[in-house]
């Protein structure tokens, strides 16, 4: 079965970036470092790519240089790190946002540009509640929301 890869372009960071996303997630390794040699295009022993899991999730992250000129990632993809607690969430919230920009609806930017939404699975249930009324209530309580906070969507859904 295929499988898909995530690939990070990055000016010169690859594994600084690799680095700080393995010592946040649990379950995660560094699985390689490639070198640039005589060929370049990078300076020689200076880092191509990095190969790192996350979770079981492999990416891969790439020395590139700076062949564009805007910043390489957009909130048009992100990645979405599914959380069973709060403390879930604010692990994860905290590290990631670290450095970075925090952002309404559980999305934040990490100090790299890479965009990632924070999600409590509770959330998902109860947006799709077949109360159109609770689940109304739920999105609303969310979209006041930068860090999603549990009780306080568990609190609009059980409003009378």
């Amino acid at each position: 079965m295929p499988k898909i890869t995530p690939f990070l372009w990055f000016d010169d960071q690859a594994e600084e970036a690799m680095n700080f996303y393995v010592s946040i997630f649990k379950h995660s390794k560094v699985l390689s470092v490639t070198r640039y040699g005589d060929a370049g295009p990078g300076p020689k022993g200076s880092v191509m790519t990095a190969n790192f899991e996350l979770d079981g999730q492999v990416f891969t992250a790439l020395n590139g240089g700076p062949t564009y000129p805007m910043q390489p990632f957009s909130p048009a993809i992100s990645f979405v790190v599914h959380c069973e607690t709060q403390a879930e969430v604010d692990h994860y919230w905290e590290k990631l946002s670290a450095g970075g920009k925090q952002n309404q609806c559980a999305w934040l930017e990490d100090k790299f540009g890479v965009t990632w939404q924070i999600v409590p699975n509770v959330l998902l249930e109860l947006i799709s509640d077949p109360d159109p009324v609770k689940a109304g209530r739920v999105m609303q309580a969310m979209l006041k929301m930068t860090k999603i906070d549990i009780d306080t969507l568990k609190l609009a859904y059980a409003q009378s």
